[in-house]
């Protein structure tokens, strides 16, 4: 997630400086084949200004649908933020006072299932666009936890070994976690250590930690639906293409009667790129946020809040020494 105030006008263009790039070449080459006297190349600009409106409309509704996922991303994770809390202080209240090595291990499996969860998430899949070099040149300027470390070594701070070696042996990790805290709390109840209504209450954050669990696979696992995407790129192409052939006769004749006649048509090429770096930039921008786990700068931070759950769990067992918070880097946090 972006912390700052906003994208910089130069690390705007710099990340899209590639598409520039080519959009200046789409734009050049008709332009000077046009000056060079090819003038059956102009075409008609009212066709592809409707294309054009065709284009604002699918781009606008692909983005809109970017952000519903994205925001929808962040909502999961502000469950598990309240939930874990509430988590935390039912469990301590109830057990506290009867077995209170049972609560730390507890609080020790939640961390444990924050961990193997952001990691399941932040796990490549073949649609998503940190592989792109548009992406990864950015990612460049922060670091992915997940990428750095092994979830090994991260589990290893809350799992016993025989539990580290049971989880790890599983396809779903977290799943055999929050398993694992219901088994532990099933036979906190048999042996009489919480009450019906205690029991109740644990069991039902569990059931909405699942619960956020599968909401966010869902939205790791599904991705934009491949039919809407191909359109939007292909509809979206044909309009780049075709945008400087159109606006060829409109800057020839802007020079008529004058001293610069001949020469406006050179005017094609910035005003071309401009509206056509435009709707590629805001094709860009929805991609960019499409998949809100896969690590990019435009991510839902889950391992900030995930780092920040663990904090506020260890204080209310009135630990003193807790882990740094995650701050962010260049102003990218993750």
């Amino acid at each position: 997630m972006h912390s700052g105030k906003r994208f910089g006008a130069r690390e705007f263009i710099s990340w899209t400086r590639r598409s520039i790039y080519a959009l200046i070449v789409l734009a050049a080459i008709p332009t000077i084949l046009y000056f060079l006297g090819w003038k059956f190349l102009s075409v008609p600009w009212q066709p592809i200004a409707i294309m054009g409106t065709a284009v604002a409309f699918i781009v606008g509704f692909k983005n809109n649908a970017s952000y519903s996922r994205l925001w929808e991303a962040r909502q999961i994770y502000g469950a598990i933020i309240n939930d874990s809390r509430s988590f935390g202080y039912i469990l301590r209240d109830a057990l506290i006072s009867k077995d209170s090595g049972k609560v730390k291990t507890m609080f020790l499996r939640h961390y444990a299932w924050l961990t193997a969860l952001r990691f399941q998430l932040r796990e490549p899949r073949i649609w998503e666009n940190t592989g792109s070099a548009q992406f990864d040149e950015y990612a460049k300027k922060y670091d992915i936890p997940e990428r750095l470390s092994k979830l090994d070594d991260e589990l290893k701070k809350y799992l016993s070994e025989t539990e580290l070696q049971y989880i790890l042996s599983k396809k779903n990790r977290a799943t055999q976690l929050m398993a694992g805290q219901s088994k532990e709390l099933s036979e906190a109840y048999e042996k009489g250590e919480i009450n019906d209504f205690q029991w109740t209450q644990i069991n039902q954050q569990l059931v909405k930690f699942t619960d956020s669990q599968g909401k966010a696979e869902r939205i790791k696992n599904f991705p934009y639906p491949r039919n809407f995407s191909s359109i939007t790129t292909y509809l979206l192409l044909l309009f780049i293409v075709f945008v400087p052939f159109g606006l060829l006769k409109e800057f020839d004749k802007l020079g008529e009667n004058s001293m610069v006649e001949g020469w406006t048509i050179w005017f094609n090429i910035p005003f071309s790129l401009l509206v056509t770096w435009c709707f590629h930039t805001l094709d860009s921008v929805g991609e960019a946020s499409v998949n809100p786990f896969e690590g990019s700068a435009n991510d839902v931070p889950i391992t900030q809040i995930s780092r920040t759950i663990e904090i506020d769990m260890r204080d209310m067992l009135d630990e003193t020494d807790l882990p740094p918070a995650i701050t962010p880097k260049n102003n990218i946090v993750l």
